[in-house]
């Protein structure tokens, strides 16, 4: 569902109790009227959307595919930068410790099929990774936020991590500064051993 933004026009004009899942990320005055913008992200507890997106292959994937086996759906800003490389690479590292316990991993970020297939093989990735161009996933997953960099706003995908059950429901997420990308598999697999 993404950021949503919500004009409140007059004085009259209140915003109603979010959604389910709803924080107000940012306030801007354009003058005439203030916007919320509210983000909408899933809760441990919600189901997975049915329609995740191509990989680098251009294989279609869905939720339904992992039907029957937990597995792990990590976002990340950018392929070949220092630390999505870092945490792609400890995921690949800890990749039999993952299956041994019977999860599956899958990556997305809104890089084109092309980079993401330049991604995986460089640094022999043995998982898909999904390409979110238009941000549709991230925007369903509440992963596609409002950042600032150097004083400039601009849109961007924030750093997070479901752990899915068999039946496609969120049973733990991890985001933001919170991940370690260098241990961030060892992070996984605390978790998981605990669920």
């Amino acid at each position: 569902m993404g950021v949503l933004p919500f004009p409140l026009e007059g004085e009259g004009d209140t915003l109603s109790s979010p959604q389910k899942g709803g924080n107000v990320v940012r306030l801007e005055d354009d003058g005439a009227r203030i916007i919320f913008y509210l983000c909408m992200h899933m809760n441990i507890g919600d189901k997975i959307p049915e329609l995740l997106g191509p990989d680098q292959d251009g294989i279609l994937l869905k939720s339904s595919d992992f039907l029957g086996s937990p597995w792990i759906l990590y976002f990340y800003p950018k392929d070949n930068t220092s630390g999505c490389t870092a945490e792609a690479c400890s995921l690949r590292d800890h990749i039999e410790l993952l299956a041994e316990r019977g999860y599956r991993v899958v990556g997305v970020s809104k890089d084109s099929a092309a980079s993401h297939q330049k991604f995986r093989a460089k640094f022999a990735l043995p998982f898909p990774l999904i390409v979110d161009e238009e941000h549709r996933l991230q925007e369903e997953m509440g992963v596609w936020i409002p950042k600032k960099m150097y004083g400039k706003e601009y849109m961007g995908t924030l750093r997070s991590t479901f752990i899915i059950d068999k039946e496609g429901v969120v049973r733990y997420m991890f985001s933001g500064k919170e991940i370690n990308t260098q241990k961030h598999a060892e992070q996984i697999l605390k978790v998981i051993d605990n669920l």
